[in-house]
């Protein structure tokens, strides 16, 4: 096993090598840790980025919940959930960029939880832009006290902020 792959939870590795076989990389032992660097990379910004916004990091989210979340997969996917705005939330999904299987991203006003989102499950949807995630590795929250419509700015500008990140790792991985 490569030295990115053993920095990844075990519950993880398994899910890093199901990637890797969609992703349209050759499938040998290199693309494996190549996934695994850009998902430990991945999972630095996201930490970071929490930090920094001074976030807080939760292992449960109630459906029912009047504010918003930031989730971070176990492929390394960002979901994005809006604070409840009228009975709704916009809810935006952003892939790793390297999986072919699912979409690059997609966003859904009106969207709506199904059930809590809890780390190590799915994150499930009654209505959004996708009917499920992978399993959540982190879910963070902001514990400031912001109106719903400051919330919504805040976490879509750090998704913007992440999304970016994400994108350079790819970039940069491919490139190497």
């Amino acid at each position: 096993m490569g030295t990115y792959l053993n920095l990844i939870p075990v519950e993880i590795q398994d899910h890093i090598r199901g990637i890797a076989k969609t992703s349209g990389l050759p499938q040998v032992e290199e693309s494996i840790e190549l996934i695994a660097q850009g998902w430990v990379e991945k999972k630095e910004a996201f930490e970071s980025k929490i930090e920094e916004l001074k976030m807080e990091e939760v292992d449960e989210f109630s459906k029912d919940s009047e504010g918003g979340a930031l989730v971070l997969t176990y492929s390394g996917s960002l979901v994005t959930v809006g604070p409840l705005i009228q009975g709704v939330r916009t809810v935006d999904y952003t892939s790793i960029g390297l999986r072919q299987d699912v979409p690059a991203s997609a966003s859904k006003d009106n969207s709506s939880l199904l059930e809590d989102i809890c780390v190590d499950e799915s994150a499930v949807f009654a209505d959004g832009p996708i009917k499920k995630s992978s399993a959540v590795f982190k879910i963070a929250v902001i514990v400031e006290d912001l109106s719903p419509k400051e919330e919504e700015k805040k976490l879509s500008e750090v998704t913007q902020i992440l999304t970016q990140e994400f994108v350079d790792v790819n970039k940069t991985l491919i490139l190497e």
